[in-house]
């Protein structure tokens, strides 16, 4: 079954660090990422641009309404995922508890429909 694990925090954590306070953050993705594969579990993973970026889009009247940046306002964005493929919930959480470990932010668990 695969799992979205989605990662929250603040835009201004990441965009504020200096690349010598991020390494230590990225080089625990890097092993995270290789376990996950070295485990047959990896199906995909991004970090994401900062919130600002972000367009949504709302109907409205019946006709698409574009508005720059997220859905809703909140001190936390998703700032990436991982995408898993695990045989069930337990399997998730463990390696969502893993993430959650260094990430030091929010990290939730989104089971995906098999279409």
């Amino acid at each position: 079954m695969r799992y979205l694990l989605m990662i929250y925090g603040n835009d201004e954590d990441w965009t504020q660090q200096s690349e010598e306070e991020l390494q230590p953050i990225m080089n625990e993705h890097e092993s995270f990422t290789s376990d996950l594969q070295k485990a047959g579990a990896f199906v995909a993973s991004e970090a994401l641009q900062p919130s600002a970026t972000t367009t949504t889009i709302r109907l409205e009247q019946g006709k698409p309404l574009l508005t720059d940046g997220p859905y809703i306002e909140s001190k936390e964005q998703v700032g990436g995922f991982y995408l898993i493929d695990v045989d069930n919930l337990d399997d998730a959480l463990s390696w969502a508890k893993r993430l959650a470990s260094f990430e030091e932010n929010p990290v939730v668990v989104w089971p995906a429909i098999d279409m």
